[in-house]
């Protein structure tokens, strides 16, 4: 496993350090507010370079839903310098140098990176800063990605799984973004044409609302001057960025969903609304999902799966920027009734809720966090994946101090919250009934 090391902060022109975390420092570019995170481990002679923008789903409007992801595939189309029509795509040059190159979507971020020796991180800088503002985003192009990005929507929705998590989150606000498929309504991404993709790029793709982070091999002298090299010259954005001001009426009463397609087994999703995810709640949640449904010995397998109501259980606790959803997934098997399954898990919920969990119960949720936690960090890629959604949740300390937070938490902060968020007023609750 690498190993993180601590150096003391360095004084390179132009940049201000903010604060350090367990290992990484953040520095601010003052030209311009990009701010960065670098993060030296002791690990192979490789770097990770990851660019995240503070813009997912969650800023769409109406009518434009799937801009963020659209643009994803968009800004790997290259600019003027990277471009396939001189023989120099994003893809081929960085993959010349044996980079590994992706990016992703999701409603609070959108996030490019790369992966590559220590000696051609300069290289990643250069692309990046160079699609930050200069992203063709042609016609042609666009046409190009629309038709990847309905078959990649088709494929979706011929899944039952994706359609019932889609059809509860719709439910489930009806005011927030949230309520959106990352990917767009087909009908938006049907006719989403370049001047709306290119407004929406010139409104959030700004430095000032971006984090470069560096992972790996990294020389922080060395690095912040190259950064300041290829950034330093791009200006914050001419206009505030937009925040989202919508908030979530509070829901008065438990929302159902049903989803009719071919298949075979039915699915039940039932989700409550909780807390966002920098709270010391999304951490009881975090342990509270693992009691319920993680492993042979947590309660809804005992309940659920070993009395043959389900093939399979799990809990997922979203911690996201805005208020989220605690959401419990069941498969049921070929015997068993979607209410049988709902008043299982409606028991166990309750039963928490009175008489709380155990020491060991939490215990061993912690454990089993830490031990994921620790996996996932495992590399200068990983590292980045874990840190990218720190960030997308509005602190990337949460990062460092994300273990230290689990293990504080408390079975009576487990009960708490249970109590507080788990009602049926704050519910909503999916089927999907497969086609006979």
């Amino acid at each position: 496993m690498s190993t993180a090391v601590s150096p003391s902060p360095v004084s390179v022109d132009g940049f201000s350090f903010v604060q350090e975390s367990g290992g990484i420092q953040q520095y601010e570019l003052d030209a311009n507010g990009l701010q960065v995170l670098l993060y030296p481990i002791d690990a192979a002679p490789v770097t990770s370079v990851m660019i995240t923008y503070h813009v997912g789903s969650r800023n769409e409007r109406t009518g434009h839903t799937g801009a963020t992801h659209m643009l994803e595939h968009l800004m790997f189309k290259g600019t003027e310098r990277f471009h396939k029509e001189h023989g120099t795509s994003i893809f081929d040059v960085l993959q010349r140098v044996g980079a590994e190159v992706n990016a992703s979507t999701w409603t609070d971020r959108t996030n490019y990176y790369e992966m590559l020796p220590r000696e051609h991180v300069g290289m990643a800088l250069d692309i990046e800063a160079d699609r930050m503002r200069n992203a063709r985003l042609a016609p042609d192009d666009v046409e190009s990605e629309r038709t990847v990005i309905l078959n990649e929507f088709d494929r979706g929705q011929n899944d039952p799984t994706r359609r019932l998590f889609d059809a509860v989150w719709s439910a489930a606000y009806v005011a927030h973004p949230y309520h959106h498929p990352t990917i767009g309504w087909r009908s938006d991404i049907e006719t989403m044409q370049p001047e709306d993709l290119r407004h929406f790029y010139d409104t959030f793709y700004w430095p000032n609302n971006a984090t470069l982070s560096l992972i790996g091999s990294v020389d922080a002298a060395a690095d912040l001057e190259a950064i300041a090299e290829h950034f330093g010259s791009i200006s914050s954005a001419p206009h505030d960025i937009p925040e989202v001001r919508t908030r979530e009426p509070e829901q008065r009463g438990q929302r159902r969903v049903t989803v009719n397609q071919d298949g075979e087994l039915g699915a039940l999703l039932s989700s409550y609304k909780v807390p966002h995810g920098r709270t010391d709640a999304a951490d009881a949640f975090d342990v509270l999902a693992r009691i319920l449904a993680s492993g042979k010995s947590s309660r809804l397998y005992r309940r659920c799966t070993d009395q043959e109501l389900t093939t399979n259980v799990f809990a997922m606790n979203f911690r996201m920027r805005d208020p989220s959803l605690f959401s419990l997934f069941a498969f049921l098997t070929p015997s068993s009734t979607h209410e049988e399954v709902e008043a299982a898990i409606e028991e166990e919920i309750e039963l928490i809720q009175h008489e709380g969990v155990t020491d060991d119960e939490v215990a061993r949720a912690q454990r089993q966090l830490v031990a994921k936690e620790a996996y996932g960090r495992d590399g200068p890629y990983r590292i980045a994946s874990q840190l990218n959604e720190a960030i997308a949740v509005g602190d990337w300390t949460l990062y460092t101090e994300y273990i230290d937070r689990i293990r504080a938490v408390t079975p009576q902060a487990v009960q708490q919250v249970a109590q507080e968020h788990l009602h049926a007023t704050q519910n909503t609750i999916g089927w999907y009934v497969p086609d006979a």
